[in-house]
């Protein structure tokens, strides 16, 4: 397959530029993943299923805040990802959404929008070429670089170079902050722009800003939002957004002090509805520079009503028409920026976009405001107040998140893909179609999800986050508390609604139903957008998820890790909330002992996160997490006792003498000598990569070991040999299950022969935590080049395969890279994110 690298493409990144000026040489920021503007790839990864979502390569970093809907900008230049309606996806460009730059240097003027030619407008698949008497910029190719995007999460770069005279860039971003639970809610995204004149003449520039007015658009028509099932089993809803939607809009000039912008709105319900609300474009006055805009312009003619005088002197239609729209009438906005600079002079022109789309709606009926009202109200009418609060605090937002990164960027004893990608694996935090509500008297910081991916879209997958939530658990503490809060109440819950189960099609077996949620079972997820989220659990049903091995010993554990290394300190309160649950959750996990062995047998399907795995019997992989789980009750047990003085002494006593049984016939049922088989029953005779994940997290929260030293050894050292040195050499990263000389066992198996992105990071932890620095960083630095060379940057995928392709992006796990962060010897927490 033939791919640029990261070394290849920083190589590239180097050529001069070719064209009108020769600039000086613009290195992309250290740690930052970079690509050649608008340079296209010849074979990235394509999806295995056609039924999976495949957005194709064009993706760049998201814009905005967690919980708030997102945008994205990318690599060439354009916005092409709308994830504004919570839990819910939208991709394509809106040509008219774009910044131009016009320049004359009192001989020549040429103007271009600086984003290579979109092939059509996503709001209108069955019109044209879009705006065509606009000019766009060239796009880079093999011998001709003209400019370069950058991104390391939440910071981007663009890079303009060989076509103008000035040199131009612009720097990205949103105010997320760790340990912030404030701005990094915001609706916002900041851009500043450089401009700077190398040459000896005086240059006159100007920065044009055009946005469609999309108000009313995010929100689903499809009102039953019915459920169906892919071929693949897994279930889906339809989402019909309400995209061209025009009647009632308007736009208007704003002004509030040194902000002069544009606000983009229609009118709002009473209460305000899902995607009512407004939009604004802003910059701030300065000296030296004249700032014009337009209210209104029409995106759907030939582009020339903004493009002639803007291409001629850099000028736009000065006009503030804030006349409704009807049907089909649609509505852009824009402003410009005009400056003149003398030979060797600079310019920094800050520009916010802003949105206030206040409400999240869920079933009929349902809906939450999102966390940034607490801040700002609810009345879908702030957009102008966001884009002020950007506009004077983007120097003191940026400073911080350069503050809180210097710790990682400073770790040269980490390769530095290794460190891009632990920053720019957090934007699924922002457009993993998150949900973050506002604050209540029972949930303080509000309630937080995050999908487990756009094909499987349900929250907080358990399994999913007990490898993806070591970013969350680093940097937001409060947000994951908030998550496992949530399940603390759902453990307890029951309901009887019977459904079918997917899996059994898959299989040809026919309907197989079972009751959505049973009392004392660990929900697997947090619920769907489509119905009722934090409150209607088990989603997914593929499989049925009361018989899960997993779960309620990956519950236990993800309470303790969080009370002992959340970086703002040990809280008894939230150990106490989740206590109840957590005992509940583990006997009801006890019930699936069969021969009552100490340890819960597994019943034949896939009944835990290798969820098209069957497993039969006692299991390595959900054993040694039962044993973990019941080291850490006990740890929780005493903590709590000893802490609150509550009487626990029961409970230690159940669970010590489980513990005691588990620990006696794990080894016994499970070791052959120098490796844990995948379960007792079945006879399957393969190496499963992590099969003691149990005993990597024991480790990693100070508790009593799951296995000894030396098996832990000798499984690690068979993982290696089998399911990664053995497995296309190394290149891919570990496959999750293969004979003991790395041949399949099943050609055409699912799960055994993918790499798991997710899976594999936190493998890549285990080794690092047990003093094996150099295999951990080889795991990391394969998945990490696939993603990055591959066009799966910034959505990052569960799986990939030795055939180039991919299956579920925007995927949850893959945040699980922040192990290896966490198992540094020396590791300290991020600063900031110890604030409240």
């Amino acid at each position: 397959m033939a791919r640029l690298g990261l070394s290849a493409l920083k190589s590239l990144l180097r050529r001069k530029g070719l064209g009108r000026s020769s600039t000086t040489s613009w290195q992309p920021p250290r740690a930052s993943w970079s690509r050649p503007m608008g340079l296209g790839w010849q074979t990235p990864y394509t999806v295995r299923y056609a039924s999976n979502l495949d957005d194709g390569p064009n993706h760049g970093m998201p814009l905005g805040g967690f919980g708030a809907g997102c945008i994205g900008r990318a690599p060439d230049g354009s916005f092409n990802l709308w994830h504004l309606d919570g839990g819910e996806h939208w991709f394509g460009v809106l040509p008219d959404c774009q910044f131009a730059l016009f320049e004359s240097n009192g001989q020549q003027s040429r103007a271009h929008a600086l984003a290579v030619q979109p092939e059509r407008d996503a709001s209108r698949p069955d019109a044209g070429a879009p705006l065509p008497s606009w000019s766009w910029y060239p796009a880079s190719t093999a011998e001709r670089t003209t400019g370069t995007y950058a991104a390391r999460y939440p910071l981007s770069w663009s890079h303009y170079q060989g076509v103008f005279d000035a040199e131009v860039s612009c720097q990205a971003f949103s105010p997320i902050l760790p340990g912030n639970y404030q701005q990094t809610s915001y609706p916002l995204a900041v851009f500043v722009w450089t401009l700077h004149n190398p040459t000896r003449k005086p240059l006159d520039l100007s920065l044009l800003l055009s946005w469609r007015n999309t108000s009313g658009w995010f929100t689903n028509t499809d009102s039953s939002a019915e459920v169906h099932f892919r071929d693949d089993g897994s279930p889906e809803h339809n989402y019909a957004p309400a995209i061209g939607t025009t009647e009632g809009q308007r736009n208007r000039w704003v002004d509030d002090g040194p902000l002069k912008g544009v606000v983009l709105e229609r009118d709002v319900s009473n209460p305000v509805a899902e995607g009512e609300g407004q939009w604004c474009i802003a910059t701030g006055e300065q000296p030296g520079v004249r700032i014009q805009r337009c209210s209104r312009w029409n995106p759907h003619g030939d582009g020339s009503e903004l493009w002639s005088s803007f291409s001629a002197n850099g000028s736009i239609p000065d006009s503030n028409n804030d006349r409704r729209s009807s049907q089909s009438d649609p509505a852009s906005a824009a402003l410009a920026v005009q400056c003149r600079l003398e030979p060797g002079q600079s310019i920094e022109i800050p520009v916010v976009i802003s949105w206030d789309l206040p409400v999240t709606a869920f079933a009929t009926g349902t809906s939450a405001l999102r966390r940034y009202t607490d801040f700002f109200g609810s009345s879908g009418g702030n957009a102008t107040a966001i884009a002020a609060e950007g506009l004077r605090d983007w120097r003191r937002w940026r400073e911080q998140i350069e503050a809180w990164q210097q710790p990682v960027l400073e770790r040269s004893d980490l390769p530095e893909p290794l460190r891009m990608a632990l920053f720019n694996e957090l934007y699924d935090l922002c457009s993993g179609g998150s949900l973050w509500s506002a604050a209540s008297r029972e949930d303080p910081v509000g309630r937080f999800g995050v999908l487990e991916c756009l094909d499987y879209a349900w929250y907080e997958s358990l399994d999913v986050r007990l490898y993806g939530s070591l970013a969350l658990l680093q940097l937001w503490p409060e947000l994951d508390k908030a998550v496992l809060r949530s399940f603390a109440r759902a453990i307890p819950a029951a309901d009887p609604s019977p459904r079918p189960i997917g899996w059994y099609f898959t299989q040809g077996k026919g309907r197989v139903e079972a009751a959505r949620k049973v009392k004392g079972a660990t929900p697997h997820d947090l619920g769907a957008p489509n119905e009722r989220p934090w409150d209607a659990t088990n989603y997914t049903a593929y499989q049925d998820c009361n018989l899960w091995k997993d779960l309620a010993s990956d519950y236990v554990l993800q309470v303790w890790r969080t009370f002992k290394l959340a970086p703002n300190g040990e809280d008894i309160n939230f150990l106490a909330e989740c206590w109840p649950a957590a005992v509940e959750a583990l006997h009801y996990l006890k019930g699936f002992d069969a021969n009552n062995d100490g340890l819960p047998d597994n019943g034949g399907a896939p009944d835990q996160t290798f969820d098209d795995w069957p497993l039969k019997g006692v299991s390595a992989y959900c054993g040694a997490l039962w044993i973990a789980a019941l080291e850490a009750a006990l740890a929780i047990a005493q903590q709590l006792q000893l802490s609150t003085g509550l009487d626990t002494a029961s409970e230690q006593h159940t669970f010590s003498s489980w513990l005691e049984q588990s620990r006696a016939n794990f080894d016994h049922l499970l070791w052959n000598g120098e490796y844990y088989d995948i379960d007792a029953e079945s006879g399957t005779p393969v190496v499963m990569a992590d099969q003691l994940c149990g005993d990597f997290y024991a480790r990693l929260l100070g508790l009593p070991a799951v296995v000894s030293e030396a098996n832990s050894r000798s499984t690690l050292k068979a993982v290696k040999e089998a399911c990664f040195e053995q497995f296309e050499g190394g290149k891919l990263g570990v496959a999750n299950g293969l004979r003991r000389d790395g041949t399949p066992l099943d050609p055409n198996g699912t799960h055994p022969l993918e790499v798991w992105t997710g899976i594999n990071f936190g493998i890549a932890s285990y080794y690092r935590l047990m003093g094996d620095t150099d295999t951990a960083l080889a795991i990391t630095a394969a998945v990490v080049n696939q993603v990055y060379a591959g066009g799966l940057q910034f959505r990052t995928p569960e799986a990939i395969t030795a055939v180039n392709t991919f299956r579920a992006c925007h995927y949850l796990r893959a945040m699980a890279i922040w192990g290896v962060w966490a198992t540094h010897t020396d590791w300290q927490p991020i600063p900031g994110a110890e604030r409240n």
